[in-house]
């Protein structure tokens, strides 16, 4: 039995929510490893919309085991209210189908407040977070002084914690001209929150073993996408965690054989949000199609998305980056009716062409996209279930795709409706 991990290979937004909603019908636990709340997931199920942000996605699925990872950054206040909306919806969560890292770091308010302070102080020259405290959360985490899931069950201890870590706090608050934090009220905000949290905390890594070494099949889930890993992304304007594949052992506890299957969420074309280069950013007529078509809003934000040609270069990129052997293709409908397709298939930076997106943060910016003009098609491919349901000019662009990418579609996502999915290759059976 296969364990598949789950990743975007563009900018985030790729679609993860509905391929991971399809993909945990075949897998017994779904567990998240890295990212916070800032990164949301769009279910459409019979019907009914659920979004989630905080919750890894087979928490809707029932008989499936949710977990959330010591990798991620976890909002107790943002948890339960997302709770109490899905069990709004019909959905249980009890300790039975969601398990939190005892390890996992939190993200209090004072971390979301400072995240606000500096996007402000920083003007123009904003990363452009969401503003949900990601970033102050993972520096404290580095930084040894943050409070952990498994500290809700040490209330005694909880106090000289918030003095450790508000000694830095309270430091930088008073360089950026605001007030400082009393430890005292910082510690009982803490521990209101707790009974609500400490039912689900566990020893994920030994849960997860477990359940590898029964052979159940283990769903890994990544938030955002490789172009905002910390390491391997558009620096500085990415997000404050590695979200590549391999993060998906250090962020449950799983060793990386225990890694079989590694699936990239690509998008048929490209979006971003949020400051940063993006060499293919289309701002005409078709740049505004793709974003009205492919309801190009953020679901834990709802900012407009960038939208632009798909780029070969970026996700090949991330392909090798990542170790992907298949990808799932999604959007593809948004494509119909445009009468000419561009790839971008390489860039010219200062007079050469060069086949990958450079570190430098100056070289990204001057980069300029080479690109193919393929064929478009005038019929739909909304709903398409098999390839013969395809225009032939869609297969010619998908099989296209995958020779420049160098990675072959395993699915194929054609609605956000589950079932309007082509399976070419199935992970799990890889």
């Amino acid at each position: 039995m296969a364990n598949v991990v789950v990743v975007g290979s563009q900018w985030g937004d790729e679609g993860k929510g509905k391929i991971v909603d399809w993909l945990s019908e075949r897998a017994d636990t779904v567990a998240r490893f890295q990212g916070g709340h800032n990164a949301g997931h769009t279910l459409v199920i019979d019907g009914v919309t659920y979004k989630l942000s905080a919750l890894p996605s087979g928490v809707v699925r029932k008989g499936k085991m949710a977990v959330i990872g010591n990798g991620v950054v976890l909002d107790p206040w943002a948890l339960v209210k997302e709770i109490a909306s899905i069990r709004a919806q019909g959905v249980d969560v009890t300790k039975d189908n969601l398990r939190i890292a005892e390890n996992t770091i939190l993200i209090l308010p004072l971390h979301s407040e400072l995240d606000n302070i500096r996007e402000v102080a920083a003007g123009k020259g904003k990363i452009g977070t969401t503003g949900r405290g990601i970033g102050p959360a993972y520096e404290d985490k580095v930084g040894r002084r943050a409070i952990r899931a498994q500290d809700l069950r040490d209330l005694p201890s909880l106090g000289a914690k918030v003095e450790r870590m508000l000694m830095h706090h309270n430091a930088l608050r008073r360089g950026l001209g605001e007030a400082e934090l009393d430890a005292a009220a910082v510690t009982a905000e803490i521990a209101e929150i707790a009974p609500q949290i400490t039912p689900y905390i566990d020893t994920v890594w030994k849960l997860l073993d477990e359940k590898r070494r029964a052979g159940k099949r283990i769903l890994f889930e990544g938030a955002q996408g490789m172009l905002l890993d910390i390491d391997h992304g558009t620096y500085p304007f990415v997000t404050s965690s590695n979200t590549v594949a391999s993060n998906a052992a250090t962020g449950t506890g799983m060793g990386p054989s225990s890694i079989d299957y590694v699936l990239g969420i690509t998008k048929a074309y490209t979006t971003r949000v949020g400051s940063g280069p993006f060499p293919t950013e289309l701002e005409d007529e078709v740049g505004q199609r793709l974003g009205e078509r492919g309801h190009e809003f953020g679901t834990v934000t709802g900012r407009s998305r960038r939208c632009g040609w798909f780029d070969a270069v970026l996700v090949r990129q991330s392909i090798k980056v990542n170790g992907i052997d298949g990808i799932a293709l999604t959007k593809i409908d948004v494509l119909d009716g445009l009468d000419e397709l561009k790839i971008c298939v390489k860039y010219r930076l200062d007079g050469r062409e060069i086949d990958y997106l450079p570190a430098s943060e100056g070289e990204q910016a001057r980069v300029e996209p080479i690109y193919e003009t393929l064929e478009g098609w005038s019929e739909s491919t909304d709903g398409a279930r098999s390839w013969t349901d395809l225009p032939a000019q869609a297969v010619k662009y998908v099989r296209h795709l995958e020779e420049l990418i160098e990675a072959p579609v395993a699915i194929l996502s054609t609605s956000p409706e589950r079932e309007d999915t082509i399976l070419v290759r199935d992970p799990f059976e890889d």
